[in-house]
């Protein structure tokens, strides 16, 4: 009787071992019980460019008989924390978006991604476009798109009011004393995310401190965040906060959900400063309101040593393989498909994307203008919050918010910022 006992035990032990071994091997999204595999593909984008990411899936499901690609959206804001959560558990996603830079560099080092130094020709990219995935001389990386940020405009309405592209700071200013004697918001801005209201912040520094501030910063090989440069940024900031520059309660609303590219839409507002993504994002909002869309370079400042040839800027996206996929190989094979000329193209020419990929031809001249405009830069800047470590760009994020909000003097923000450097970077 007890050996019974002890054989039907076995069976349920073993049972249930069976049962929670199945349960593993498929729940992991990697491997089916009839052979297929299926990858996991996380990434943010949205509209026409979501439309070339399902396109290149597409391709490559149909050159890998019996792959399938989950394909799962995220939403930008709490992206970076899910993707964290999803590493630091042993789960990440197999391919996943990164913008490059420190972030990216923070998981390399955890050694959690992939180098995909032989899986991709390093060619087929710009260089510049390239470097922001690359770390000891390894790839761990392909991009697809660069960005730059503009101050975008309605002309239209700058022509109805006699208003002109500004080529210094002060003729700026005067717009935005013009419009807000209309009854115009000067600058639409949805800052509860923070990264909206960082576009001035390191617009106002370089324009101060000129090209190689950040460098000096970054490098701790000179000047340091707390340098005069960034304090004058954050005394700019909030003089247009003073100004009452912005909207009401622009520190707590959602760029996510179209906020600040309404009142832009409604003409409630004359200029909002983003990304190259806008004309895109324009395009899916509102295609009408293309035609009175129109941007310049931020400008330069008088006794300042940036130019109005230096330009914020980034590359978005970039696609990497975790470490931890059971597919590696496979999982690459879709990176170089979702980067491929073929997605670049139709990503320039429909969502107004600056191709990161060489020899894509711009069917659109606006974006062929946004394009030049990349080319002909002297400097581009890269985000902070991209290119900096998380906690340190988290710290940068919160004190530009906080000056935004005028409840911390520059000198306050700019302290804190390089003393959160001297811990992390030193």
């Amino acid at each position: 009787m007890w050996k019974s006992k002890v054989w039907i035990m076995s069976l349920v032990v073993l049972f249930i071992v069976s049962g929670c071994a199945n349960s593993e091997s498929t729940s992991n999204g990697n491997s089916e019980g009839d052979g297929s595999k299926t990858l996991t593909l996380w990434h943010i984008e949205t509209g026409n460019s979501e439309v070339a990411i399902e396109d290149a899936v597409e391709r490559f499901e149909s050159n890998n008989e019996g792959v399938n690609v989950e394909v799962v959206r995220q939403e930008n804001d709490p992206y970076k924390t899910k993707l964290s959560v999803a590493m630091g558990g042993g789960t990440p996603p197999d391919v996943f978006h990164s913008w490059g830079g420190g972030w990216l560099e923070k998981f390399v080092e955890a050694g959690q991604v992939k180098d995909i130094s032989e899986n991709i020709n390093a060619e087929q990219y710009l260089p510049a476009a390239l470097s922001p995935a690359e770390f000891d001389g390894k790839n761990y990386g392909a991009p697809l798109a660069m960005d730059i940020v503009p101050v975008w405009y309605n002309k239209e309405m700058f022509e109805e009011l006699g208003l002109e592209e500004p080529e210094t700071y002060d003729e700026l200013l005067e717009i935005v004393e013009t419009l807000k004697s209309n009854d115009i918001v000067p600058f639409s801005l949805a800052n509860q995310s923070k990264w909206p209201g960082s576009f001035y912040y390191m617009y106002f520094a370089e324009r101060f401190g000129g090209p190689e501030l950040f460098n000096e910063a970054y490098n701790r090989e000179g000047r340091g965040f707390d340098d005069e440069a960034y304090v004058k940024a954050g005394e700019k900031i909030q003089e247009l906060a003073e100004m009452e520059a912005f909207p009401d309660g622009f520190n707590g609303m959602n760029f996510d959900t179209g906020q600040s590219r309404q009142l832009l839409y409604a003409e409630q507002a004359g200029m909002i400063i983003q990304g190259n993504w806008m004309l895109g994002t324009t395009r899916n909002d509102m295609p009408e309101f293309e035609e009175k869309l129109g941007f310049f370079l931020f400008p330069s400042i008088e006794g300042g040593q940036g130019s109005s040839k230096d330009i914020v800027g980034g590359v978005s996206p970039v696609f990497s393989v975790a470490e931890k996929s059971e597919n590696q190989e496979l999982a690459a094979e879709l990176v170089k498909e979702l980067t491929s000329k073929e997605t670049a193209q139709q990503l320039a020419n429909t969502d107004g994307a600056i191709s990161a990929v060489k020899d894509v031809e711009y069917d659109d001249e606006y974006v062929a203008e946004i394009s030049s405009v990349l080319e002909e830069a002297e400097y581009m800047q890269t985000f902070y919050d991209q290119t900096l470590p998380p906690e340190l760009a988290e710290v940068h994020l919160d004190t530009t918010q906080a000056l935004f909000g005028l409840s911390m003097t520059p000198e306050e923000a700019a302290k804190e910022v390089e003393e959160k450097a001297k811990e992390v970077l030193e």
